[in-house]
């Protein structure tokens, strides 16, 4: 829980460091997707498309490996916003670099992805949300030569700052924390499952 806590505020320091930074910056709007959008205001609404790169850090569910590592991946999205309240709905996939041995267990997560609503305010060109919905990925077990991999689904829940750069460009940074349920696995006779934590930085161009 601890480490929830600290993702959470790290992304909200980072969000207001980084509004302070852009507040000046002029931009445009994207007015035909925009609902009761202040002129001169910047726009939120309509579809983007971008990329993460990140940290993940986790355990295994009824065993002490602990994996962790690098993630990356791309996400995609649409906002719909009124005045300053911003709702949207975001995909995203990662492949991951998470993985931890323990005696003669080794756990692995090559990859995760999800499907999540987004709900925040924004001040002009930085973005405030929270965020949940359904998380899937894969686990791979390993010991003694022998292998076996479980696709799992789950859900996530997290918060995140986004500032927008230009008319078409944002960037943000996000905490999740995703829970991919346990499945029982033949080599450890268990159910084992995969609970992580991670921050992302990414970049998207708004249509």
């Amino acid at each position: 829980m601890s480490r929830i806590v600290l993702g959470a505020v790290a992304v909200i320091a980072a969000g207001w460091t980084a509004s302070a930074q852009a507040a000046d910056l002029p931009y445009g709007s994207r007015a035909p997707y925009t609902v009761n959008q202040p002129l001169n205001a910047y726009s939120w609404a309509g579809p983007y498309l971008g990329g993460n790169l990140g940290y993940a850090w986790g355990s295994v569910d009824n065993n002490l490996t602990q994996p962790s590592g690098l993630v990356g991946g791309v996400q995609g999205g649409y906002n719909w916003q009124s005045g300053p309240w911003v709702f949207g709905i975001e995909g995203d996939l990662d492949a991951t670099g998470a993985s931890n041995t323990f005696a003669p267990w080794k756990f692995s997560n090559p990859w995760f992805g999800t499907v999540r609503g987004r709900a925040g305010y924004a001040f002009n060109n930085v973005l405030f949300y929270g965020t949940a919905g359904l998380a899937f990925g894969e686990l791979k077990g390993e010991t003694f030569g022998l292998s076996e991999t479980h696709t799992n689904a789950g859900w996530t829940a997290g918060v995140g700052a986004e500032f927008g750069l230009a008319t078409n460009w944002s960037a943000k940074v996000e905490y999740l924390y995703v829970d991919l349920a346990d499945s029982t696995f033949t080599i450890t006779g268990l159910p084992n499952g995969y609970r992580f934590g991670t921050v992302r930085a990414g970049v998207n161009y708004h249509f």
